[in-house]
């Protein structure tokens, strides 16, 4: 579960910076940040984050929310899945 958090969290950070990166799209000399989401050595998953030399590419910015909403769904639906078969477990031991 807790490789599942830890996703949510790079993803969570992918998306903040996304959304960092089209609220400025109009701002004079702002230079976006690229993420990218890599695995760790112990098996997790991390956000990393680099300045980018040019403008917010606002198509790019906005297609890409599309696969971290869905990564971030898809997260969360196996934590609710594992806790509804601990519940189910203690429920039988009971």
């Amino acid at each position: 579960m807790q490789v599942n958090v830890n996703s949510m969290i790079a993803h969570n950070n992918w998306m903040s910076s996304n959304s960092h990166n089209v609220a400025n799209v109009n701002t004079k000399d702002f230079q976006s940040t690229s993420t990218t989401i890599q695995g760790t050595p112990n098996g997790g998953i991390e956000a990393r984050f680099s300045q980018n030399e040019t403008n917010t590419d606002i198509s790019k910015e906005l297609s890409e929310q599309i696969p971290i909403e869905k990564s971030f769904q898809a997260n969360a639906s196996a934590i609710k899945t594992k806790d509804e078969m601990i519940g189910s477990l203690l429920d039988l031991s009971i």
